[in-house]
């Protein structure tokens, strides 16, 4: 699995408030994986392919990791919470926060290219429901990823203090807003098709 913004989000969570907390991140992020498999099953494959639809979707979202990134760094040494202490961030927050990282342009363009394939295949030789099986198995492959990931991340948080937590965090809000960087690459050249 190729580390994405909702990698970073979890294990940040995840550092500042346990697993709980960076579970609920990727919890969020499947519910829209999973929203996104069914809308490309109906047929939204073809709408996001028409790059008139990725070009806003590339800007809005690099501002989006921008800002997650600055709020990153900006509160790095808010809410953290060490092992053992009481959690005062809200499991849903933590959830909203990862439905609105997965959101993305890069999570979209993801599943197009992914699913836009297998689906075309599947289609082309009238085997529909292996499209079905074949995003189970991807699914199934992120949970396995998220569990493990956060797992490590849990067990290591209880080495750390507060200062490590926060260098993390900080580190964790430069790597969105490279993600961010990249949104805008990918951006001005999706633009220079038409210039």
């Amino acid at each position: 699995m190729p580390v994405g913004a909702i990698t970073v989000e979890m294990t940040k969570q995840g550092l500042k408030n346990g697993f709980l907390h960076g579970w609920a991140v990727g919890l969020g992020g499947m519910t829209i994986d999973i929203v996104l498999v069914f809308a490309l099953y109906m047929g939204l494959a073809s709408i996001l392919a028409m790059p008139m639809v990725q070009l806003p979707m590339w800007i809005i979202g690099a501002g989006f990791l921008f800002l997650l990134g600055y709020d990153s760094i900006k509160n790095a040494d808010h809410d953290i919470t060490l092992a053992g202490e009481k959690v005062t961030k809200s499991f849903f927050a933590s959830y909203f926060n990862g439905l609105l990282v997965a959101i993305s342009p890069g999570n979209l363009v993801f599943w197009v290219n992914v699913f836009g394939v297998v689906l075309a295949k599947s289609y082309g030789q009238g085997e529909q429901s292996s499209f079905l099986i074949i995003a189970a198995g991807v699914l199934s492959g992120i949970l396995l990823h998220d569990l493990g990931l956060l797992t490590i991340v849990s067990v290591t948080r209880k080495a750390m203090n507060r200062k490590m937590i926060k260098t993390f965090t900080i580190v964790a809000g430069f790597l969105l807003i490279g993600f961010a960087g990249y949104f805008i690459y990918e951006f001005i050249q999706a633009i220079k098709i038409y210039i």
